[in-house]
């Protein structure tokens, strides 16, 4: 099996990818097994695997473009390498149909006044997020995306950021009472 695919991101984002002097560009391709042919006029982006064949490096290639291409710095699209971290996009056309308008007003609610309402999200769940264009997508391991996904769900169909905040919080204590019951052997079924 050879792995090959072709992503188009924004073009915009096409300088983020490859990073000053190809920098961002050839550190993807040697950490992930990968070449990566990207251009610059489309945003057309070739990954091709590289070496074993067995290797699962290149899909981890494939979630570090997409994450570039949704709005995520390269470091923090570079979180991907880790085995149990993966990438969430959501398009908020779910929520918000084809209305730009409300597209932008959902959007604004995640975001909050100088990104506060992000952050704490950010914070409160462990994920990283990114709202760009009309999807917002989130980086982070199956416990902190799911998270991040029921507050930017709960936010998007009109929950109060204070409730948002809440459950949150209550989500972050019972992974901390988990781990530490696990961490002291309990067995956390009782």
């Amino acid at each position: 099996m050879i792995f090959e695919k072709i992503i188009l991101i924004p073009v915009d984002r096409v300088g983020v990818l490859i990073g000053k002097s190809g920098k961002i560009k050839a550190k993807i391709e040697k950490i992930c097994s990968v070449s990566l042919t990207v251009d610059g006029q489309t945003g057309e982006t070739v990954i091709k695997g590289v070496g074993d064949v067995e290797n699962i490096m290149p899909f981890k290639a494939e979630e570090i473009v997409l994450a570039i291409g949704r709005g995520f710095s390269a470091e923090n699209a570079m979180r991907l390498v880790q085995e149990e971290t993966s990438l969430h996009v959501m398009d908020l056309r779910q929520f918000a149909g084809k209305s730009s308008a409300q597209i932008e007003r959902i959007k604004s609610r995640i975001i909050g006044e100088g990104g506060r309402v992000r952050k704490n999200i950010e914070d409160l769940s462990g994920a990283k997020v990114s709202v760009y264009g009309r999807t917002v997508a989130i980086i982070g391991d199956g416990t902190q995306l799911k998270s991040a996904v029921n507050a930017i769900t709960s936010i998007s169909s009109g929950s109060t950021h204070g409730k948002v905040y809440n459950d949150l919080q209550e989500s972050r204590r019972r992974q901390k009472l988990e781990k530490l019951q696990l961490w002291e052997g309990g067995n956390i079924l009782e």
